[in-house]
């Protein structure tokens, strides 16, 4: 297991984590071993610095989960600049935003991606790098001695609420981050764990550091279907697998061969919580996984984790703190929530990140003072989200504040309702959203994957399994449901449509 040591290095030592000749990388172009991660990444910082920028430089990335695309994490601190990672799944005006509001100096790219921007999407300041241009040959610059506190990265969020807001952070949280997951985890040398996540979704960029830190193999995956997963499994023969739920019902809904679903030991989730139903479904499906149910926002990394011998007798919980994070339950007037008192969750400790690039504004509103009874100093990250403390320290997700539905007096989590829409198996997916309603003041209005012929069956098991005032009233039924850029269900779209 990883030791907890809590010293903050620059995130660009990484590759010295592993025993320089056993496999880091196992790609599309081959195998990399520790050793050649870090002279690779030594080249890139090389031939970065070389390129003229002031240091602090924002260099942003758009690209698939290539060789390149796994070294820039690394390489643009070492060279002593900014980097800013763009989901590859994103159309060029949010690519515009993005590049905009970092004042990005330089992107690196490929032809068919940059061949979509027009020339007001770039800014006069930004000039484009195709990726086949950028030099892995020449003296490899060595790791650098930055700061933890020192800018490493902006990671922008979705964009599923507003426009995409850029999170910064520093080379303490990227590794600390790294060494708390790879701790609470049990990574070990010999793991290969399945990278399907975007590289510039925290989750996705932590799931290659943590591999990393703990001196295992990571195999990066660019798919298109969940069958391509359940081969990339077999071919790596993968321990780990990350995902988000709409993922884990897709992977569930593809046949897996009894040998390649018993590889993998060990499945963690973030992005939204698992249903009892998904769970159970999970457990059939990979009997030989551990499962790690994980709670967190970009702007904190992570919060909580549930550990796996937890997870059948509590599965509604999102667990408690993970390594170098306080969690903390507040009332509205700042003070300690009682045990079985719901409470805002907030994230303090050396894991928040450092506010929301150039955005005053919004740093002020989400990153204030930590509780003065709080053990840390310094910001922390007010979430939004209600959380309820159990006897035994066990948090409880109740929903996030802007997204509960008021109706006829009642403050209704969605994520309950959700919950208990999906229970039956009628749908394997479903949104709950408030929308305005005269008598009630909103009212519950479900939307949820198939065709419908199971409605009257669900409505007669919710008549039952509910109280009226979280009965829903009206139900869509979709083929298929939104997904933003990180996989996740794109529910900030789906109430627009709803409440148009």
């Amino acid at each position: 297991m990883v030791p907890l040591d809590p010293t903050p290095y620059p995130i660009d030592t990484l590759p010295a984590r592993g025993i320089p000749s056993e496999v880091a990388l196992v790609d599309r172009a081959g195998t990399l071993d520790f050793a050649g991660l870090e002279r690779l990444t030594g080249e890139v910082a090389a031939w970065l610095g070389a390129q003229g920028l002031d240091p602090g430089a924002r260099v942003a990335s758009w690209l698939p989960k290539t060789r390149l695309a796994c070294v820039l994490p690394m390489a643009v601190p070492r060279a002593g600049f900014v980097h800013v990672p763009i989901n590859p799944m994103l159309k060029r005006a949010q690519v515009a935003h993005i590049l905009a509001d970092s004042g990005a100096a330089q992107l690196i790219t490929q032809a068919g991606r940059a061949d979509t921007l027009e020339s007001l999407d770039i800014p006069e300041t930004c000039t484009i790098m195709l990726d086949h241009d950028v030099s892995w040959s020449g003296d490899p610059r060595p790791a650098s001695s930055a700061s933890g506190d020192t800018l490493a990265a902006i990671l922008y969020t979705s964009g599923s609420t507003g426009r995409p807001k850029g999170v910064m952070l520093s080379h303490a949280n990227l590794w600390l981050g790294a060494i708390s997951v790879a701790h609470y985890l049990a990574l070990e040398r010999s793991d290969r764990v399945l990278g399907v996540l975007p590289l510039s979704f925290d989750y996705g960029q932590n799931q290659m550091f943590s591999t990393w830190a703990a001196g295992a193999r990571y195999a990066p995956l660019n798919y298109l279907t969940a069958r391509d997963v359940v081969k990339a499994v077999d071919r790596v023969g993968a321990t780990t697998l990350a995902g988000v739920p709409p993922l884990w019902v897709q992977l569930l809904e593809t046949e897996w061969p009894d040998a390649v679903a018993n590889h993998l030991r060990r499945l963690t989730n973030s992005g939204g919580a698992l249903t009892t139903s998904l769970i159970a479904g999970l457990r059939a499906r990979f009997p030989q996984a551990d499962l790690y149910p994980m709670y967190g926002l970009t702007e904190a990394f992570r919060s909580t984790y549930l550990p796996p011998a937890l997870v059948d007798d509590h599965p509604e919980s999102i667990g408690r703190a993970i390594p170098f994070a306080e969690i903390l339950v507040v009332r509205p007037d700042g003070s300690r929530a009682e045990t079985g008192e719901p409470g805002e969750l907030v994230h303090a400790g050396p894991l928040v990140a450092g506010g929301y690039w150039q955005d005053a504004a919004r740093t002020t509103q989400r990153f204030r003072p930590a509780p003065a009874w709080a053990s840390s100093d310094g910001l922390a990250v007010w979430s939004g989200d209600t959380v309820v403390a159990a006897d035994d320290g066990l948090l409880r997700f109740i929903g996030r504040d802007d997204e509960m539905i008021k109706s006829a007096g009642n403050r209704i989590s969605p994520t309950e309702i959700e919950d208990a829409v999906v229970a039956g198996g009628e749908t394997v997916e479903a949104v709950a959203i408030g929308v305005a309603d005269p008598r009630l003041g909103q009212s519950i209005v479900v939307v949820l994957r198939g065709d419908g012929t199971r409605e009257p069956e669900l409505r007669a098991r919710l008549r039952r399994d509910l109280p009226s005032f979280q009965q829903p009233q009206r139900y869509v039924w979709r083929d298929d449901l939104p997904r933003n850029a990180n996989g996740k269900l794109d529910r900030a779209a789906l109430k627009a449509e709803m409440t148009s």
